[in-house]
């Protein structure tokens, strides 16, 4: 067996720090890679090394570059390579470039990538098993008038497909003739920018369709195992958003059928290390029907963890050094008897995309930033932290919070939690819009399509959030640093000034006054107490009256309250203080940004044998 001792990610952000801690944890050393665009990136720095991509090459580019990852990856001693997901994780030229470099890629053969990686050879390698497939056209070629034909012998709708990569690129609903040509031509820019490839295809749409999929590992010793499927079914425009395992709709008989059928898939192509293979069901039938296969981990693999208790990207790992899935002491994967389902799992993408702006990213400098714990929480994290900068070159993805509970329910109550928790602020972000999905009746009954998000309007309905700390923190700052606004570019008083001193009294108790007659006599024999009364009742107002005259009313709470306690010592016979009016609370709130509440109750607290009114 082969000893994987140095791993270096050909990836960024989330995934390559979650592949760097299984590494750790297996004893591996790790190395990182970055583009210019991405030196900020948080991967870089979770590494043991990291090492700059060619400059020039431009943020994507940088990634997609197989020569200037090797060339990387052998400077840098590496023996193994993970691609992690999207960029060359689908790549058989990249898997055969890194064994003419004996490098371990950890992924599929060079082989299986070619006949899984490209969706229509993987469908019809689905079909030759028996598997359902959806009607489909072969690649689609340059001319119009047979792109025009092949759409019209499957029928409309139809689903336009890059035959390459994944993560919903290239992928197109076409309803009618009128849109297939630009359609073709737009997926056609879109994964060759995202895959290195442009090659597409159609397929059949099902219009009321449920995404599910099978989470398979196989090994180089012909053994492959399923940990159960996942619901991807809540997605806006093809991009998954939301993802459950196990699906909350399928019941005992129909996900062994499912799970069989991709195990039949991966066999017969001799799959080895983590795959999946995706479905589409008929929510109204209940049949299913062969999508692709992704030969590559998920960026939703988190919840099939959570709900086996099984680490993938180890497995992945210990299958590239030769090892065997079915025993655990090799793998930590047991054999199939023993994975077991264990709870509900649900994953929130956190992404800085706009809702309310037709989710336009979002980028900028994170000011603030207070992420989810607890107990079934689970956080993985790229670039999000106070201060980090969200530039505008990738994905918008920030985290994936996963929240595992006993049920279904319980999953959906603490993922709610978690995300009420959360706060970012600085960039936009899709939070608000994740709590209106997993809070709707019709995904707590899990009565949903992929075409959810689109047909539910209410989903687009925000609360305003009062971001108080935010404000709170942005007016201290601006104080500060550039004073108060009520003195700002005001001279500032002589530094000679004599500080006022306050009168000193004996220490003696506080008097009681007429404060408490009024609550020994009550209201009415106070009254009459009041108009017996032959001395004169004074009220002082220099707290108001005197106060708004002389002073405008902004003298501070800290200077009132600070006497208030003198007046209850050394005037106790007093009926009353003026310290309360319209301009009172005005020039509070408004010139001073202080609470008069709070002033009042200082002055009462600290005056307690004396009205105020």
């Amino acid at each position: 067996m082969r000893k994987i001792r140095r791993l270096l990610v050909a990836n960024r952000s989330e995934i390559t720090i979650r592949v760097f801690r299984a590494a750790a944890e297996l004893g591996i050393g790790t190395i990182a890679i970055y583009a210019e665009e991405d030196k900020l990136s948080l991967h870089r720095f979770k590494a043991d090394e990291a090492y700059q991509l060619g400059t020039g090459k431009g943020a994507l580019a940088a990634y997609l570059s197989i020569e200037d990852v090797i060339r990387v990856a052998k400077a840098a001693k590496a023996d193994a390579i993970h691609p992690g997901y999207g960029f060359l994780s689908e790549s058989p030229e990249f898997a055969e470039a890194c064994a003419a470099a004996g490098i371990t890629f950890v992924g599929p053969s060079p082989q299986v990538l070619r006949d899984l990686g490209n969706k229509l050879a993987a469908r019809d390698l689905a079909a030759s098993c028996g598997v359902p497939v959806m009607p489909a056209s072969p690649p689609l070629p340059d001319d119009p008038q047979e792109i025009r034909r092949l759409a019209g012998e499957i029928g409309y709708p139809l689903m336009l497909k890059a035959s390459w990569g994944g993560g919903g690129r290239g992928m197109r609903p076409i309803e009618n003739e009128d849109k297939v040509l630009d359609s073709v031509l737009s997926a056609k820019r879109e994964a060759k920018a995202a895959f290195g490839k442009d090659e597409v295809f159609l397929e059949k749409l099902v219009l009321r369709a449920r995404h599910v999929e099978v989470q398979i590992l196989g090994d180089t010793n012909g053994n492959l195992v399923h940990l159960f499927e996942r619901d991807c079914s809540i997605q806006r425009r093809n991009q998954k958003v939301i993802e459950r395992a196990p699906a909350p709709y399928l019941d005992d008989k129909a996900r062994h059928r499912l799970c069989e059928a991709a195990l039949k898939i991966g066999k017969a192509a001799r799959y080895e290390s983590a795959g999946t293979v995706e479905f589409l069901m008929d929510s109204d039938s209940g049949e299913f029907y062969f999508i692709e296969v992704n030969p590559r981990i998920q960026v939703e693999h988190t919840v099939t963890e959570e709900v086996t208790g099984l680490d993938i990207v180890k497995a992945q790992i210990r299958v590239a050094e030769g090892k065997r899935i079915g025993v655990l002491e090799e793998t930590g994967i047991p054999p199939q008897a023993l994975i077991r389902l264990s709870g509900h799992a649900l994953q929130c993408r956190i992404t800085t995309e706009n809702p309310e702006n037709n989710f336009i990213p979002d980028y900028g400098r994170i000011t603030a930033y207070r992420g989810a714990m607890g107990f079934g929480i689970r956080i993985d994290g790229g670039t999000a932290y106070s201060g980090a900068v969200v530039t505008r070159f990738y994905d918008p993805l920030l985290e994936k919070i996963t929240a595992w509970a006993p049920s279904a329910e319980e999953a959906i109550r603490r993922m709610n939690r978690a995300l009420l928790e959360y706060r970012i602020r600085g960039v936009a972000t899709n939070l608000a819009f994740l709590q209106n999905i997993i809070n709707h009746p019709k995904f707590i009954a899990s009565n949903y399509t992929t075409r959810f998000i689109d047909e539910t309007p209410s989903l687009f309905e925000f609360k305003k959030r009062k971001d108080r700390a935010t404000k709170l923190l942005t007016w201290i700052a601006d104080v500060t640093v550039n004073g108060h606004p009520e003195t700002r570019g005001r001279a500032r008083p002589p530094a000679n000034l004599r500080e006022p001193a306050l009168p000193q009294l004996p220490e003696i108790p506080i008097q009681d006054g007429a404060r408490q007659l009024l609550e020994k006599l009550g209201p009415k024999a106070f009254a009459e107490w009041m108009r017996a009364e032959t001395r004169l009742l004074m009220t002082d107002t220099t707290m108001r009256d005197a106060h708004q005259s002389l002073l405008a009313t902004r003298m501070r709470t800290k200077d009132i309250a600070a006497v208030a306690g003198l007046y209850a010592k050394g005037l106790p016979n007093l009926l009353s203080l003026e310290c309360w009016g319209g301009a009172t609370f005005d020039v509070a709130m408004r010139f001073l940004s202080e609470d008069p509440w709070e002033r009042l109750a200082l002055i009462r607290e600290r005056a307690p044998n004396l009205f105020c009114q």
